[in-house]
């Protein structure tokens, strides 16, 4: 193999490894800087490295890159451990040894290029003339391996498949599942020489009760499950899923919460069916909203000039990608984590459909559209495998009639509160005014890219149809009322522009005199009551209400034009424009729907308060720097509109989970399920975790880190890090003092051979954090509530869980409201255990795990105990004690380890 003789630069938290013609050398930061930017260096992260440096403007030749040109759509760790992997090469052994994995990594992906076995030549060469002339530092690399094709390369978006129309779905058979049935389909999906676990099966027979013919409309038969980590819940209740699949051909949907499970839902699905069906229709489908997917117009767009700099270069990128992914989705899918945070996350954002401005059948590539096809395959599919939001806003604005699953399982059922919580929330504020505002005038001046208005995008109606032309027109003048392009600075100056900034104005100058946080908040958002507000403020408010008003009946009367457009179509109407209406129809009725919510949240202000709903005044702040306005609307019990919109459509549905229910108590769980609010008792199923926790972990409470001691508090995380020897999950409730540990202990660690990584310090993505700590046995992770329950990183990866306090909720205007409906301190305590209960179960996944989990509390209380697994030791220590215990647990697994290599050899 032949490495590429282009100097390397390596740098960590440990130090900077430059390797040139003359061999490898450490250097200071300064020296790597110079180096960098004398001329482009090999690198390995430019964004990380560049943070590592204190150099932001680092730029150079990110292997990355090349990375995702050669294999578009391949895993990759983005780690020299991982790079080594993924290439076949080896691994290196320490820092010094990095700069030389990088320039032999190049060679072989340089080398790939030239292979006659590459199976992603096509349309590689196309893309590196676009590459060449965007001055991208590879290309010249590239040119001379990749030879031009004896045939012109085909057109992206000639190559993708297109989807068919297919007949609408049969209403599944009413079929009772027989008990012998589902343990036999258990057994296959396990395999016969698997380990048959009592609890899963039961768990299984369980589950089928959901898939039991419903005996009355609006009465779901819903299960509760409670089932414990090492149960086998997923093919538990995948193989009464199954079984009822095949013999009532219906389509079953299982929600997760995490993109992490859906991922494992995909890998575990295979064991019950085929990736194609013989006719090469999809069995298993993966379903996610419309903003996780490629939209190839905004594609397109990119390609022909829309994207400029580094973000053209990404269009180049995702367009090799798009030729080779499963299912078009870039965020949790077959796309590298990775390579939106190498150009800025917002690339990728602009490159999804995030504003609704899909013109659907009028789009020239609505035939290959991934989101159609997914939509359309997820129809006839018998797994269909979707996230909370995605089912609930399906069902509350019934846009997608072949997306009403009738037999649900909502797999992490503790999230749907929290899901549904989102869901059927109302927020009005400058955020969300400015995007409709650009939904219906179309761009701003100067704005880049495809951002077409309602003129636009129904020319053909207005031209056809006077009444709908008007309705336009008059929906057009509305919507200059709202919000536009610098309206923070407008507030910012006092001079509001127009009624709903007149009312942003008035929330700002509300939340500011009331604040009561002398100033201990700042750089947080502020909140005060919707309540007690003055005549001026009341009156503000009904003004814009009015405005909305005026812009919400014009799009009610282009409805009515639409409708009437369809019932009697004119000669040109197509059937791609026949579906172009129908999207434009749904597009119209959610906006309608927004503005009827945002007049009737401005309507109750000033007057009596509802019991329903919570009402607040908020702005929106990071680091000091107001970002939002407006004023939100949640239901008190967000249950309530779930239950009528998701639970009383369906015939069964199955809410599971390891955190289910408070300790034995099973009324929270019922009453967060929305079962009281449609009159059904659900049956309740507990299955307990098949582990050892007497043997298999300790919880330590730690008594002597004073609270609010950030030195302490760092050189508490850093010494049990050490003593564990890496493998380390750090729990924060807060961002500062994550930073703020992570700023003091990771050169430390570093320099001792433990990698730190942390989120909101590191520019990788969430997804890829978590590849990376469970890459490495020696590596670490901070994190905040995200890490809590969406990280499965069993074995040795994972072995110390260290939370920084008790995770006690954040004293918000909404949970105030909450705490004092549902038992005040009672309340507090409930959310407080799940929350330990979740972080606690990351430590055991599977029976080979052990591990410590700390939380460092000078005073836990007792009562929140009941968090963890019955048999847990339990021991409030020192930290000394607590270091003693972790790192005698350390040198016996690493005196395991070695008796295992003596005995392989």
């Amino acid at each position: 193999m032949i490495a590429l003789s282009v100097s390397a630069l390596h740098a960590s938290h440990g130090g900077c490894w430059l390797r040139e013609a003359d061999g490898t050398r450490t250097v200071s930061k300064g020296d790597a800087v110079m180096a960098a930017a004398d001329t482009p260096l090999l690198i390995l992260n430019a964004p990380l490295v560049a943070t590592r440096l204190g150099y932001p403007d680092l730029s150079g030749l990110d292997l990355l890159e090349l990375f995702a040109f050669v294999h578009p759509a391949r895993f990759m760790v983005p780690t020299p451990g991982g790079v080594a992997r993924a290439l076949g090469l080896a691994e290196p052994q320490g820092d010094a040894d990095v700069p030389r994995l990088l320039q032999e990594a190049a060679g072989a992906l340089l080398e790939t290029c030239g292979s006659a076995d590459w199976p992603e030549r096509e349309g590689a060469w196309t893309a590196l003339q676009s590459l060449t002339r965007m001055r991208w530092p590879w290309a010249a690399l590239l040119t001379g391996r990749i030879a031009k094709p004896p045939k012109a390369e085909r057109w992206l978006f000639t190559r993708l498949p297109e989807w068919d129309e297919s007949a609408e779905p049969l209403q599944p058979r009413q079929v009772t599942l027989n008990e012998a049935d589902v343990l036999r389909r258990l057994e296959h999906l396990t395999g016969a020489s698997a380990e048959q676990r009592l609890g899963q099966r039961d768990y299984a027979t369980q589950a089928a009760f959901a898939f039991e013919p419903r005996e009355k409309s609006g009465q779901p038969r819903l299960l509760l499950a409670q089932a414990g980590t090492g149960i086998g819940k997923t093919l538990g209740y995948l193989a009464p899923a199954s079984l009822w699949s095949d013999l009532a051909g219906g389509t079953v949907w299982v929600s997760t919460y995490t993109k992490a499970l859906q991922r494992q839902l995909r890998r575990e699905s295979r064991r019950a069916w085929p990736d194609r069906r013989a006719d090469g229709s999809q069995p298993v489908v993966v379903r996610k909203g419309r903003e996780n997917y490629l939209c190839l117009l905004n594609l397109e767009d990119a390609l022909q000039g829309g994207f400029a700099g580094r973000a053209a270069i990404l269009a180049q990128l995702v367009a090799r990608w798009a030729a080779y992914t499963r299912d078009g989705d870039m965020i949790g899918g077959d796309l590298p984590g990775w390579l939106g945070t190498l150009f800025r996350q917002r690339g990728i954002a602009s490159l999804t459909d995030r504003r609704g401005e899909c013109v659907y059948a009028g789009c020239p590539h609505y035939r290959k559209c991934f989101i159609e096809r997914a939509s359309r395959a997820s129809a006839g599919a018998d797994l269909v495998i979707a996230n909370h939001a995605l089912v609930m806003v399906n069902a509350a604005r019934g846009r997608d009639t072949m997306a009403r699953p009738t037999r649900i399982v909502f797999d992490e059922g503790h999230h749907v509160f929290d899901a549904a919580d989102s869901t059927f929330a109302a927020a009005l504020t400058g955020a969300e005014t400015i995007e409709l505002r650009r939904w219906v005038i179309g761009p701003e001046k100067n704005a880049r890219g495809r951002r077409r208005g309602l003129s636009a995008r129904l020319a053909d109606l207005a031209s056809y149809d006077e009444a709908g032309a008007k309705a336009i027109a008059s929906a057009c003048a509305a919507a200059e009322r709202l919000p536009g392009d610098g309206w923070m600075q407008r507030l910012a100056e006092g001079a509001p522009f127009g009624p709903l900034e007149e009312l942003l104005a008035a929330v700002r100058a509300a939340v500011y005199a009331r604040d009561e946080s002398g100033g201990q908040e700042a750089g947080y958002g502020l909140e005060t009551e919707a309540a007690g507000l003055d005549g001026s403020f009341v009156e503000t408010a009904q003004a814009a209400r009015e405005a909305l008003a005026d812009l919400r009946q014009p799009l009610i009367r282009l409805g009515v034009r639409l409708e009437a457009l369809l019932e009697e179509p004119p000669d040109w109407l197509d059937g791609p424009g026949r579906a172009r209406i129908e999207g434009a129809r749904h597009s119209l009725a959610w906006r309608i729907d927004l503005l009827s919510a945002w007049e009737a949240l401005l309507e109750r202000l000033g007057g009596p308060a509802d019991p329903q709903f919570v009402d607040w005044l908020a702005v929106e702040r990071s680091e000091a720097r107001e970002f939002d306005i407006g004023v939100h609307r949640r239901w008190l019990d967000p249950m309530q509109p779930f239950a009528k919109t998701v639970l009383e459509p369906a015939h069964g549905v199955i809410m599971t989970s390891a955190t289910l229910r408070d300790g034995e108590d099973w009324d929270e769980a019922v009453a967060r399920s929305g079962a009281p609010h449609i009159g059904i008792a659900p049956r309740l199923s507990a299955h307990e975790s098949p582990f050892d926790y007497a043997a298999q972990a300790e919880v330590l409470i730690v008594t002597d880190v004073p609270r609010g001691d950030i030195p302490a508090l760092a050189a508490a995380y850093a010494r049990l890090v050490e003593a564990s020897g890496g493998g380390a999950l750090g729990l924060f409730t807060a961002i500062r003092r994550l930073r703020a540990v992570h700023g003091r202990i990771a050169d430390r660690l570093a320099r001792a051979g433990l990698p730190l990584y942390a989120q909101h310090v590191d520019p990788i993505d969430t997804g890829t954090l978590v590849d990376i700590f469970r890459d490495d046995p020696s590596a670490s992770l901070l994190g905040t509530d995200a890490l809590r329950d969406g990280v499965d990183v069993p074995g040795h990866s994972l072995r110390l869980v260290v939370m920084e306090q008790v995770p006690w909720p954040r004293p918000s205007i909404l949970h105030r409201a909450r705490r004092l409906a549902n038992g005040g301190g009672a309340y507090d305590d409930t959310i407080i255990r799940a929350r330990l209960a979740q972080a606690f179960g990351r430590l055991i996944r599977s029976r080979e795990d052990h591990g410590y989990f700390v939380v460092l509390s000078s005073a836990f209380p007792s009562r929140l105990l009941g968090a963890f697994p019955t048999g847990t030791p339990i021991r409030r220590i020192s930290l000394e004690e607590a270091l003693q215990r972790v790192a005698a647990h350390a040198s016996e697994n690493a005196a395991q380890k070695r008796e295992e290599v003596h005995r392989t050899l």
